[in-house]
């Protein structure tokens, strides 16, 4: 195996800066150029393809954002630091971003976990002080090692064979999810069944005359409780970018002393988050503690399938309804009185009876993604350092 060569980071790589064009010119705005901002990438997939905006030509052309080509990298620089990308076909950015692309003898997956490596390090050295912007001195002072061609062309493909099963899971789940949303739009809320209207004999009510919900509790000040191990605590951050239903990756805990003032909570409950990010409904696939920006349903006539799906549907509406004078609020009472319907019993076992093998197969999936997640990140830091030897592995 040919010895691997030292160097730093800036060297290997040229950065490319991002900008806005002008808000107030509508020309700039909408057109078929994807515009890249954090909340477009901030999830664990290795490619971004979509964009919440999009700017036309003329806005690239009149603004200081650049286009980047397939394969290059964005790396969030500003705000939530550290989060990266690759580009699957030309995107812009804006200037909160840097765009990263490879030199010669550089192959840009290689290149995109070694700065994922090297990211992951930072952090660790800056953890209690503050880690809030990269700059181009940040890559110039992150040493790193590189191996020949060859040899990054296999570490690459190696780790990119578990991030692409990782993806392939994720869009089986979402199609999943789709199709279970389809099926509860149809009965729940078009009556495609019962020839568009709900039966008579169903009960019209509200939310809380049919689920008992209530809402969790934190111990203060929580600086006095947090711990490296102990009870999970579920934080709105764990899954405001978590594509699945399901929470088995919380990074937080609390010790037990905590318990007498939160709430504790076993895999398999249902969680709303009520406040920041407001109505995101999640399942709970680890036991946790949940504090009081969350709301759980300890009993319903509905089953967690039922009220998750529902949840989704009603979520613009419950934004409407909450208030806050810094973040929305969805307050227990707002969600009591929600107007809901209640079908008989033998539609509701029915519709359960089709969507529980849809959410267990889900499940199923993110686990077998969070597995693969951990097995890559074990293998990252031993394959970038050269520790584990590739030569002889065939891919």
């Amino acid at each position: 195996m040919a010895a691997w060569k030292k160097t730093s980071l800036i060297d290997i790589v040229e950065l490319i800066g991002g900008g806005t064009p002008k808000t107030s010119k509508s020309e700039y705005w909408g057109g078929n150029i994807n515009w890249l901002s954090v909340k477009d990438f901030n999830n664990e997939n290795r490619y971004v393809y979509s964009t919440e905006k999009s700017i036309t030509e003329e806005g690239l052309n009149n603004s200081s954002t650049k286009l980047l080509k397939k394969d290059d990298i964005i790396i969030s620089a500003r705000g939530t630091v550290g989060e990266l990308a690759m580009i699957p076909f030309p995107m812009a950015f804006n200037q909160s971003c840097y765009g990263i692309r490879a030199k010669e003898d550089i192959d840009s997956t290689f290149l995109y976990y070694l700065i994922k490596n090297s990211v992951r390090k930072l952090k660790v050295m800056t953890h209690g002080s503050v880690f809030d912007t990269i700059t181009k001195d940040t890559f110039a002072n992150i040493e790193v090692d590189i191996p020949d061609i060859e040899t990054q062309h296999r570490i690459a493909k190696m780790l990119a064979v578990i991030d692409d099963k990782v993806e392939n899971n994720q869009r089986i789940n979402n199609n999943l999810e789709q199709q279970a949303q389809a099926l509860f739009k149809s009965w729940f809320l078009d009556y495609q069944p019962w020839s568009g209207s709900a039966p008579d004999s169903w009960n019209c009510g509200k939310l809380g005359d049919f689920t008992v919900i209530k809402r969790g509790g934190s111990p203060r000040p929580i600086q006095e409780y947090l711990s490296d191990s102990g009870l999970r605590w579920l934080k709105i951050s764990d899954v405001t970018s978590l594509q699945t239903p399901f929470v088995i990756d919380i990074k937080d805990h609390i010790i037990e002393a905590g318990l007498k003032k939160t709430v504790f909570l076993k895999a398999g409950s249902l969680v709303l988050s009520n406040s920041a990010t407001p109505g995101v409904p999640k399942i709970l696939d680890v036991d946790s503690c949940i504090h009081d920006g969350w709301l759980y349903f300890p009993e319903s006539k509905f089953s967690k399938e039922y009220l998750y799906l529902y949840f989704k549907y009603i979520r613009q509406q419950l934004i409407n309804l909450s208030n806050g004078s810094v973040f929305n609020n969805l307050k227990t009472d707002i969600l009591k009185a929600y107007p809901t319907i209640l079908p008989d019993t033998e539609t509701l076992r029915r519709f359960d009876d089709i969507v529980h093998p849809i959410f267990l197969q889900m499940k199923n999936l993110t686990r077998e993604s969070h597995k693969l997640t951990n097995m890559r990140d074990a293998l990252l830091p031993k394959l970038m350092s050269g520790k584990l030897d590739v030569s002889n592995i065939n891919l």
